[in-house]
């Protein structure tokens, strides 16, 4: 590509990004005189690319408002950045509902790319394996999702229509403080103004958003992932855990994370409950009693995992969970007992 064909894409990139370019601007990011600019201006023109001139004080080049232009003009970096990003959100579950969106995308892409370097990119997605399956995600509708994703930018109330795992449907008036992707999942947190508290909605469960006038105020120091977290971390389940553990955060985080348990220093009582950074702050690598507290279906993944924080750990409740740390203690004592 020669040098001012190569510049004039460049002016191209420039006038794509959005606004009023004047002639001295564009000069001084293509390293020519302002003569130049309008030659290059005028060979946008002559290949019907919408190119206005605005006069004034602060005036020169932009595109047509409105316009958006056909071609794509990617870099080998740019291009694969683009389409991993692709791969690796309809594996993670990031997309909308729409679940050819993220298909005709990359078509779309490779169709506009120089043969050579969509040859490439092809070639690397041919030969890349994942160690997981991607899941069947639950994904939301991209509608209730940029609705959603407006009403918190903007402090603005949204009227949902939400399914709970129960099947019930219910209309509810919510303050969104945040939207939070965690496990393949999107996740809106914020009040529920009809019974003044804060809850965590499953996006792909509400049917319809729809923004009401009016503004609320976020909460100080709120930590929507956080919120969520905790939520999964206090949601009611089959079994109700207390553990009390000897080590530090890290070590015990490394196993159970959040999301799963609830960390309490054990010890005199507050009149709060910690949150993670004052756990954090009071010295994490220094090794103390917890209290852990669980609500899990299943206890029988808890022996394994225990047993691999090795830690000193003392079970409060449930009885079962003991009876099943023993039988694990006594099936590992006779493997190693075996010759």
């Amino acid at each position: 590509m020669s040098r001012p064909t190569g510049r004039v894409l460049t002016l191209l990139e420039l006038l794509q990004s959005g606004g009023t370019r004047t002639v001295a601007e564009l000069a001084d990011r293509l390293g020519v005189e302002g003569r130049t600019v309008r030659r290059y201006v005028n060979q946008l023109i002559d290949l019907d690319v919408p190119v206005e001139s605005v006069r004034g004080r602060h005036g020169g080049y932009r595109l047509s408002p409105g316009y958006r232009l056909p071609p794509l003009m990617l870099g080998d970096d740019e291009a694969l950045a683009v389409l991993l990003g692709l791969v690796a959100g309809r594996r993670a579950g990031l997309t909308t509902a729409e679940r050819t969106a993220n298909e005709t995308a990359s078509a779309k892409i490779r169709r506009v790319l120089p043969r050579h370097v969509a040859r490439r990119l092809d070639t690397l997605l041919d030969t890349l394996a994942f160690t997981d399956r991607p899941g069947d995600f639950d994904t939301p509708d991209s509608g209730v999702l940029l609705t959603v994703a407006d009403a918190v930018r903007h402090r603005r109330p949204v009227s949902v229509r939400y399914t709970d795992r129960d099947g019930r449907h219910s209309e509810r008036t919510l303050h969104p403080y945040g939207i939070v992707a965690h496990a393949g999942r999107w996740y809106v947190t914020g009040e529920d103004a009809g019974i003044g508290e804060d809850r965590t909605f499953r996006l792909d469960r509400i049917v319809d958003a729809r923004t009401l006038p009016g503004s609320f105020e976020v909460p100080a120091g709120t930590d929507p992932a956080q919120r969520v977290l905790s939520g999964f971390a206090t949601a009611e389940y089959r079994h109700e855990v207390t553990l009390r553990i000897h080590g530090t955060v890290e070590q015990i985080r490394t196993r159970l994370p959040a999301a799963v348990a609830r960390l309490e220093e054990h010890g005199p009582a507050t009149d709060r409950e910690p949150t993670e950074q004052d756990l954090t702050d009071r010295g994490p690598a220094a090794e103390r009693w917890w209290r852990v507290e669980l609500r899990v279906e299943r206890l029988d993944w808890l022996p394994p995992v225990l047993a691999s924080l090795d830690r000193p750990f003392v079970i409060e409740r449930p009885a079962e969970l003991r009876d099943l740390v023993t039988a694990l203690a006594d099936r590992l004592a006779s493997c190693a007992r075996r010759t």
